[in-house]
């Protein structure tokens, strides 16, 4: 996968590719992105992973990551399905 950085150092991400990880169509990402249902964020790693950053993209209960190296090439990533948390009820 292909990640840029714009001029304000924001990450761009290719929308086909991600709509490829996520299962989903291209239009239907673009869709969840237009209402708001993709987050995601970056966190900058310290100590023994400086120069490094990791790359989160959450959509309902999935959520991928990459971890970029200080060129920002991809090294890893992962698709992870979350777990929802228990109500407590029981089902009737």
């Amino acid at each position: 996968m292909l990640i840029e950085r714009d001029a304000n150092g924001d990450f761009i991400l290719e929308s086909s590719e991600l709509a490829e990880r996520f299962g989903l169509s291209l239009a239907d990402l673009r869709r969840h992105m237009r209402h708001g249902s993709v987050v995601s964020s970056v966190e900058i790693g310290t100590a023994e992973h400086e120069g490094t950053k990791r790359v989160s993209l959450r959509l309902g209960n999935r959520l991928w990551q990459a971890v970029l190296n200080d060129e920002n090439e991809v090294q890893q990533e992962q698709m992870t399905v979350l777990r929802g948390k228990s109500s407590g009820r029981r089902p009737r």
